[in-house]
């Protein structure tokens, strides 16, 4: 068994998109129920509300506090990217459970992690909000590990079926951060082509792998063989963030893929070899998209399972 953490918070709930939005309080709901009955031995880590300090690491402070005006006034940053006064308080604590899980993986307090939160983070350019995202969380987190703990190399593996656009804009130029985007194509927001490799010194460090629609567990299982194996080894990151979006499961109304809970076990395994062979199993995972409860759910669990190795249950 491995050591693998967990955080969430009542608060994240407190997020009120508004009736009938697909990013709902419901989802995190459906995942706390489904994980109740499987019993795995999660190490809790208490979440903390970043700093802003922390979230000048990948915004400028115009979107920062643009963010929190809107919030205040309660007025959709984007036509789906809605907010209620407590929205900004409750992003900054989706971004520090972030924060709080990668500390305790780099202090070895446990193995891996995941942070179930809410609003998703992936879409969040340095000075946008948008595609339900507020801050960029995982973008945030990994520039934390670098400042703060001196870690030299970051990779981060976006398996939400949309392409993650603003940690791609973030991390563009910058050749010590690996970003890795498997997505449907075409689809929101409509990057993500696989041209788009990075600019300057970055080049070759952004690796996009556009899937068609319908593609399935065999498809990103071999991408994830092929194309993502052999370059983390080459590029040999001290941690592993995953973006953990659900949303490619075949039930899910957002995408027309055909993913399935165990698939996404399959692709943590891959990502967990790799974690083993160039950073001691360091895995920091975060929750982005997933819009069918069921399977949002089923994913979660079957993810949370695979982490901490309790192969039995899936």
């Amino acid at each position: 068994m491995l050591k693998t953490g967990f955080v969430t918070d009542s608060r994240y709930l407190d997020h009120d998109t508004g009736q009938g939005h697909p990013e709902r309080a419901d989802r995190l709901r459906a995942c706390l129920t489904a994980l109740e009955p499987a019993d795995l031995e999660l190490i809790p880590i208490r979440p903390q509300l970043a700093t802003t300090e922390q979230l000048c690491y990948a915004h400028t402070t115009g979107h920062i506090d643009r963010v929190r005006q809107h919030c205040q006034q309660q007025i959709p940053l984007e036509y789906d990217t809605t907010v209620v006064q407590s929205s900004y308080e409750v992003a900054l604590l989706a971004t520090g459970a972030v924060i709080a899980v990668a500390e305790a993986v780099i202090s070895s307090q446990i193995d891996n992690g995941f942070a179930l939160v809410r609003p998703p983070g992936h879409h969040a350019t340095p000075d946008r909000a948008m595609g339900f995202c507020l801050f960029n969380n995982v973008a945030i987190a990994a520039r934390h590990l670098q400042r703060v703990h001196g870690l030299e190399r970051i990779a981060i593996i976006d398996w939400d079926v949309h392409h993650g656009n603003g940690t791609q804009d973030i991390f563009y130029a910058d050749p010590s951060v690996l970003f890795f985007s498997i997505h449907q194509s075409p689809l929101y927001p409509g990057t993500g082509l696989a041209k788009e490799a990075g600019t300057g010194e970055g080049v070759g460090t952004t690796l996009n792998c556009p899937m068609p629609p319908y593609s399935g567990v065999a498809d990103y299982v071999q991408r994830f063989r092929e194309q993502l194996q052999p370059r983390v080894v080459e590029f040999k990151p001290d941690c592993i963030f995953i973006s953990a979006g659900f949303d490619a499961h075949q039930r899910d109304p957002l995408s027309q893929m055909n993913m399935t809970s165990a698939g996404f076990a399959d692709l943590t395994e891959i990502v967990q070899e790799m974690a083993d062979t160039v950073c001691q199993g360091r895995i920091v995972s975060l929750l982005e998209g997933g819009y069918d409860l069921e399977g949002l759910s089923t994913s979660v669990l079957a993810h949370l399972t695979r982490l901490s190795d309790s192969d039995d249950q899936i």
